[in-house]
Formats: C-alpha cells, structure tokens, sequence
C-alpha cells in the first residue's frame, strides 16, 4: 500500500533521507516552505498545503500548472502547516497505510519540539507516523485509551529513548532491549528511559497507559 510522505519546513531532508523513505506510488505531500526542499532535489508534489507565505507566486503558478493540488489557508490560523499537511493526509483517498514525515526536526527549536508533540494529536490517533531526519527517527506509543505495543526494527546497538509525554507512563515492559522495563513506569521529567540500546533487530515496548516518545538512532551514526 501507498504511503504519505510529507516534506515539512524544517532543515531540509537529504537526498539519502529521499531515496531511503519515498517509494514510488506514494503520495507526497508539502507543507509550504518544504516545497523549496522537494523542488531542489527535483520532486514533483502532489498536495502543498498551508498559508503558502514561504512560496513565491511563480512557484505557485508552476505548481498548479502541473497539477499540484494546492491548499491554501489564512496566514492567520491555528494550525501549523505541518498540522496541516498531517491533517490532510488523515483524509486522503485511499487511506495511506502510514505517514512518514520528513524535514520536521533541526532548526529552530520551539518548532522542532512542536512538531514531535503533533504526534500526539487526536486525529493521528490508530495512525503509524514516523518523524524521519538522518539516523533518527520518532514515534508516539499511545496508551491514552488502551494499552497498546509498538514493535521496533533496526540493526543490533541502534539507541533506543523512550520518554514520558504528557505525565508518568505505567506499565512499561520491553523485550529486546539492553535495559529491560518489566510492567515499570516512567516518570515525567526524569531521563531514566534515554538511551536504551536494541539487542537484535527487533524489540517490543508495551505501555498500559500513557504516552512514551520513542526515539531511534542507528547506531553506526552515534
């Protein structure tokens, strides 16, 4: 099945990061300003969304002309255009079987942060969204309704960090990792849960309640 992959206006993913994560029948889409990122590594978007002030009125037009669907929003508006662009791809159709989100993190740091918590709105709920960047990428393990597993893949080393979002997660047992959690919590604030190491390429993390931020590296880039 298709994915969505979205370009964000973070510090511009590589080509690597290209090449790695967008397959072809995917649907690509780009939140303003990450539209100079895909255009620059000769990428042709199927959906740019946001208030489109980081875009020059040539580009649009071009866009257009080529058959980028184009959402256009207020520039005063609620919504980041990253909230944006995952919003639409909630109601793409078909449905993608994931969403892998690309030039999010780097750069400014208020915008970094904010992206990683938009893992955590309502309408990605039952969704697998990914924050790629390089060697590390992001995922929420939501509990909030019902205790729920996430399984990890990488190679054997690669860190794994697993912090509270939200308040204190409880219940947390893993297998597959260097320093096991057995039905354990995490308390919101302390770093207990950084750096946690994969013993072979698969692990599991089981939360009864809460939100845990997992964040992955692999380990020939630490």
């Amino acid at each position: 099945m298709a994915r969505a992959i979205i370009i964000a206006n973070g510090e511009p993913p590589s080509r690597a990061d290209v090449q790695r994560w967008l397959r072809e029948g995917d649907v690509l889409i780009c939140a303003d300003g990450g539209t100079r990122a895909a255009l620059a590594l000769n990428l042709s978007p199927h959906h740019v969304v946001g208030d489109f002030d980081s875009l020059p009125e040539d580009v649009v037009r071009a866009l257009q002309a080529q058959g980028t669907q184009l959402h256009r929003h207020p520039t005063r508006k609620n919504e980041t255009d990253l909230e944006l662009a995952l919003l639409l791809a909630t109601q793409l159709t078909p449905r993608p079987e994931a969403i892998v989100v690309l030039g999010a993190l780097g750069g400014r740091l208020d915008h970094a942060l904010a992206n990683m918590l938009l893992l955590a709105m309502p309408a990605l709920r039952g969704w697998s969204v990914v924050l790629a960047h390089g060697p590390e990428r992001a995922m929420l393990i939501d509990a909030r309704e019902a205790p729920t597993t996430l399984t990890l893949r990488g190679a054997p080393g690669d860190l794994v960090s697993l912090l509270p979002l939200g308040g204190d997660v409880h219940g947390i047992t893993t297998e597959g990792l260097e320093y096991p959690l057995r039905d354990e919590p995490l308390f919101f604030g302390p770093a207990r849960g950084v750096s946690n190491v994969l013993l072979s390429e698969t692990a599991r993390v089981h939360v009864r309640h809460g939100m845990l931020l997992c964040v992955m590296r692999e380990q020939q880039a630490a």
